[in-house]
């Protein structure tokens, strides 16, 4: 009778041991291989103020993401590297990869899933409706036989074919590869409106002052995350312990207050 239970005993621990194996080797090397190379390169449109854009001085890429991404790479004790990549490819560019993340303000969306996976969301958005301070257009049914502009493959264009009416009553739809061209176009009256994720429309609203106004009426909320390649697993759990870590204390509270004056990581 020992013997059996003993035998029995044997069985059970040769069974957890080989299912421990076996997850274990379903773990992918994604974090092994970015600390063998002691950094990641994170894609972006370095036209897209505040969250990434070239600045004045010596035309270095800065912006809230770009903060946020060299704090998670010291976190991981690895270096990060930024290059930028037109938007409507950046998926493309990911999947392939030239690149191992997207931070940029990239909104969380069910089309996108079904191509790559995402970190915990850090950010909360609005996709908005911009149009000249001196326009006479209220609501969205005032676009109705207007020209909209928006980014080429960005959630915004996303949002407006989910607006099947409004898309179908406009004039024309102009696209563009970033979001500073459609709000030149904008500001010398070539298009109508812009239709834009908040946070940068605000960020160029205050940098214009009296150049622009939001409509109150948008086009859906949504949320912002990491791009990430589905089969990175373990990156993309490395990644999620530190942004957790960076929302949560006052490293992450400083960034936010330096691109946006008060706190809006998503706790």
């Amino acid at each position: 009778m020992k013997r059996s239970i003993l035998t029995l005993v044997s069985l059970l621990i040769f069974g957890l041991f080989i299912v421990s194996c076996g997850k274990e080797s379903a773990k992918d090397k994604s974090l092994e291989q970015i600390k063998a190379k002691g950094y990641f390169v994170v894609g972006l449109d370095d036209q897209f103020p505040p969250m990434g854009f070239r600045g004045t001085d010596n035309n270095e890429i800065i912006g809230f993401d770009i903060d946020l991404a060299k704090e998670a790479a010291k976190r991981l004790g690895v270096r990060v590297e930024f290059k930028p990549v037109a938007w409507d490819g950046i998926i493309f560019s990911l999947n392939k990869g030239d690149i191992d993340v997207v931070w940029n303000g990239m909104t969380i969306t069910e089309e996108r899933k079904q191509k790559i996976e995402f970190s915990k969301p850090y950010l909360n958005n609005r996709q908005i409706i911009m149009v000249a301070a001196d326009s006479n257009i209220t609501t969205k049914d005032m676009l109705k036989g207007k020209v909209v502009g928006l980014q080429l493959g960005s959630s915004s264009e996303n949002a407006l074919n989910e607006a099947a009416d409004l898309k179908k009553s406009l004039k024309d739809i102009k696209k563009y590869e970033n979001n500073t061209l459609a709000l030149m176009d904008l500001a010398a009256k070539r298009v109508d409106a812009v239709i834009i994720d908040e946070i940068v429309g605000r960020w160029n609203m205050a940098k214009k002052p009296g150049a622009f106004k939001v409509l109150r009426e948008d086009l859906g909320t949504e949320l912002y995350g990491v791009g990430i390649r589905k089969n990175d697993i373990t990156f993309k759990e490395a990644l999620d312990k530190v942004l957790d870590e960076i929302k949560n204390d006052k490293v992450g509270e400083e960034i936010s207050k330096k691109w946006f004056g008060e706190n809006i990581l998503l706790k």
